[in-house]
């Protein structure tokens, strides 16, 4: 049986990803490959030109991992995974990376081939500590609230914050149940 006839069988002839079902075809995931289908993902056409063109990526076209996330072939959820990597940046990929599970070895396959490795940002507060996503900080001084009539006053203990990836001087959380983007020079962990 050739490769794409079993990847047919296993998806029911439907895009992996996105459920499409028109101009599929066999997608190797890198970075190593053995022939097998346990290494490959059966996608559609858009799929396939948004993954090997990262500047024609649709970001909404991609809100369809929320449901190939959980699919239970490793190769299924190495690209969903790369994929919501690269677009973490618009807010709702990273809800779903937090929830997404991978057994080791899936995950150590996903960040071998990912292109993500370019330089970490390492986000750091008002003393130098290192903050993590998640974290609990405080603000050390009062600041007015862009676009609202909040000011967020010193002292107050923000959690489970979020760092912005591209920026080291930037984190988001949430004050007074809006989600702001704060600088890093005004928190302390």
């Amino acid at each position: 049986m050739s490769i794409e006839t079993e990847l047919q069988a296993r998806s029911e002839s439907k895009c992996e990803l996105c459920g499409a079902s028109d101009n599929l075809g066999v997608y190797e995931v890198p970075p190593t490959y053995d022939g097998s289908a346990d290494q490959c993902v059966l996608i559609c056409g858009t799929c396939s030109g948004q993954i090997d063109n990262p500047d024609t990526v649709d970001a909404n076209h991609w809100r369809c991992l929320n449901d190939s996330m959980w699919s239970q072939v490793p190769a299924v959820q190495v690209v969903a995974w790369r994929m919501l990597t690269r677009l973490r940046g618009e807010g709702w990929p990273q809800d779903l990376l937090d929830m997404m599970y991978l057994e080791d070895e899936t995950r150590a396959w996903a960040e071998a081939g990912s292109s993500d490795d370019e330089e970490k940002v390492i986000h750091r507060d008002s003393n130098g500590a290192v903050l993590e996503a998640g974290d609990t900080v405080t603000l050390i001084k009062d600041l007015d609230v862009k676009g609202s009539s909040i000011t967020a006053k010193r002292g107050t203990a923000v959690r489970n914050i979020r760092l912005v990836q591209d920026n080291a001087e930037q984190i988001e959380g949430r004050v007074d149940g809006q989600l702001i983007v704060i600088l890093t020079k005004f928190v302390k962990k």
